[in-house]
C-alpha cells in the first residue's frame, strides 16, 4: 500500500478530505451533538451518553481536537470539552464553499 502524497493537493482538498474523516464516524457525531446540546462536558460524562469505553470515547476526542473543532481545559482531574466555535465557523465556510458548486448544465456527463 502506497503514500497518501497529500502534498500534491491542495490545502483546502486536503482539509475537507481531513473534515470528511472526522465525520465519517458516528460516535464523533455524536460526540459533537452532544457537545452543542450541553454546551460543555466532561469525558466520563461522554462515556455514559455515547455508550463506549472511555479509551474509546478518548480516541475520538483526540480526532476532533486534532482537527481544532473542540478544545478541552483541564479542571482537576477531568478534562471539559466544548466545541470551538471559531473553528467550527471555519469548518462551515470550507464545505459551504465545497458544497455549494452546482453543474452548469444538469445531466451532463
Amino acid at each position: 500500500m502506497g503514500l497518501t502524497k497529500t502534498e500534491i493537493f491542495t490545502e483546502q482538498q486536503n482539509r475537507i478530505a481531513m473534515i470528511s474523516k472526522v465525520f465519517g464516524h458516528p460516535a464523533r457525531v455524536a460526540i459533537l451533538q452532544h457537545l452543542f446540546k450541553i454546551d460543555s462536558c466532561v469525558c466520563g460524562d461522554l462515556v455514559n451518553v455515547i455508550g463506549l469505553a472511555q479509551p474509546t470515547i478518548s480516541q475520538h476526542l483526540k480526532e476532533l481536537k486534532l482537527l481544532g473543532l473542540i478544545k478541552g481545559n483541564v479542571e482537576g482531574t477531568s478534562v471539559c470539552y466544548c466545541i470551538d466555535p471559531e473553528a467550527w465557523t471555519d469548518m462551515k465556510a470550507v464545505l459551504l464553499e465545497f458544497l455549494d458548486q452546482d453543474l452548469s448544465e444538469p445531466g451532463c456527463c
